[in-house]
């Protein structure tokens, strides 16, 4: 059976452009040889959160380009120096601050005839500070374009500080009942182009009432793989840490049975321990984790990064923020057979791994390659009648999703122009402007 070979990466941009040179130098080091010798990947997936301010993330469009076009002229260069290989974008789409990118090895292109894609918002007020963003694609199985594999990636910001666990599993309850797919088919080719931006998709109803109705699938659509990946903001505390605190944070070098190794910090993983407990991300696994905390690394860290990165150095000291616990944010999780594909239909990790420091953000980013076998379920829409979410997570979908998004969008678009006018350059200038235009007005009456 032959399978397809994914690279998923998660990373937390702090709301700042990247340098697109470090990051592509470095943007396969989570790779091991085996998992280089799989070739180049067919699907490359980008989870982004912060992708922007608030101001450009909350209105969206031409104001994000910039920040989407950065991670394109990555994955470029990336892949041409690793493979010489070329990729199309399928997938750049947002919620607010979310950002989720998809792209397609060239040459199997035409082997995705469609992608669908969903929004949840569940920031303040359900905007779209915190949230999810989602997108669906068939990849054609073989020879017969009817018979195709359906894969959901979804990225995802959820609640932070180290006491907002049951926001958190809240917010994890929110994207199953509430990240929507309209199952609209869309060309893969029109998903993050004008036409679909999430700004007109939301605004404008495309369906009747009626297909709408019949036509959405949850998350776990059984007939999906599905893969879940961002800044999930599990700790490995329950409360901030005092300064006496600090002298137990993971310190780099030492032996596995040192207290002051990252894996005694693991045991306290707030994620591990809810999943495992039954009380979020019910369904899903996780590669085994072998690489130190994420989150949060000081100031001077990201400084340090800048020069290891440019000396070709990999690796730094690590050095964190004292008011943060060091924890693993930044995950990546999936669903390792869907319920159709039974012996051989399971996803197969070949590394799963954090990438260096970058001087951009306290986050370091995480990355995992998997196969998937081709393997295209044998059963019909009614055959799967009554599975679904529920029958994975104990949540069923919101009736309500959709105007919820919609009410919550329109939040956005004010909160949007009100902090661009605030918080960006572009926007004081064009207060000012009128300012001094309403001055001059004023004063050319007043002559009058």
């Amino acid at each position: 059976m032959e399978d397809l070979n994914i690279y998923i990466l998660t990373s937390n941009c702090a709301r700042t452009l990247i340098d697109v040179d470090l990051f592509a130098d470095h943007f396969f080091d989570a790779l091991s040889a085996d998992a280089r010798g799989l070739g180049a990947p067919e699907l490359i997936v980008l989870s982004l959160q912060e992708i922007a301010p608030i101001a450009y993330s909350f209105l969206g469009g031409a104001y994000l380009t910039p920040y989407f076009d950065a991670f394109v002229r990555t994955v470029k260069k990336a892949t041409a120096k690793s493979w010489n290989e070329a990729y199309v974008n399928l997938v750049k789409d947002h919620t607010g601050m979310t950002g989720l990118m998809v792209f397609a090895r060239a040459d199997i292109i035409d082997k995705i005839p469609w992608v669908d894609t969903a929004h949840v918002g569940f920031g303040i007020q359900e905007m779209g500070n915190k949230g999810a963003v989602g997108a669906r694609l068939g990849y054609v199985a073989g020879s017969n374009p009817s018979k195709t594999v359906e894969l959901t990636f979804v990225a995802a910001h959820l609640a932070p500080m180290e006491n907002a666990l049951k926001q958190r599993n809240t917010d994890w309850q929110s994207i199953v009942e509430r990240l929507v797919f309209s199952h609209q088919n869309t060309s893969p080719m029109a998903v993050g182009q004008e036409s679909s931006d999430e700004n007109t998709a939301l605004l404008a109803d495309h369906e009747s009432s009626h297909e709408a109705e019949t036509s959405r699938r949850d998350l776990f659509a059984p007939n999906s793989y599905v893969f879940l990946a961002g800044d999930l903001n599990y700790r490995t505390s329950d409360v901030s840490p005092s300064k006496a605190d600090i002298v137990h944070f993971p310190r780099q070098g030492v032996p596995r049975e040192d207290p002051a190794h990252y894996s005694h910090l693991l045991k306290e993983d707030q994620l591990i321990r809810e999943m495992r407990e039954g009380r979020c991300f019910h369904g899903l696994s996780e590669a085994p984790i072998d690489f130190p905390p994420t989150y949060k690394y000081s100031g001077a860290a990201q400084q340090a990064a800048r020069l290891s990165l440019i000396n070709g150095e990999s690796e730094t000291e690590w050095k964190w923020s004292t008011h943060r616990w060091p924890s693993w944010c930044d995950r990546i999780l999936y669903l390792d057979s869907p319920s159709w594909a039974r012996e051989g239909g399971q996803v197969k990790p070949h590394a799963y791994n954090a990438l260096p420091l970058f001087p951009h953000s306290d986050h370091r980013p995480v990355a995992l390659a998997v196969t998937v076998p081709l393997k295209a379920s044998d059963l019909s829409e009614t055959d799967h009648e009554g599975s679904g979410a529920h029958s994975v997570a104990p949540f069923t979908i919101d009736p309500s999703w959709r105007s919820r998004r919609d009410a919550a969008r329109q939040k956005e678009i004010v909160v949007g122009f009100l902090a661009y006018l605030g918080l960006t350059w572009e926007g004081n200038g064009m207060l000012l402007a009128s300012t001094l235009g309403l001055i001059g007005a004023w004063v050319l009456l007043r002559s009058l």
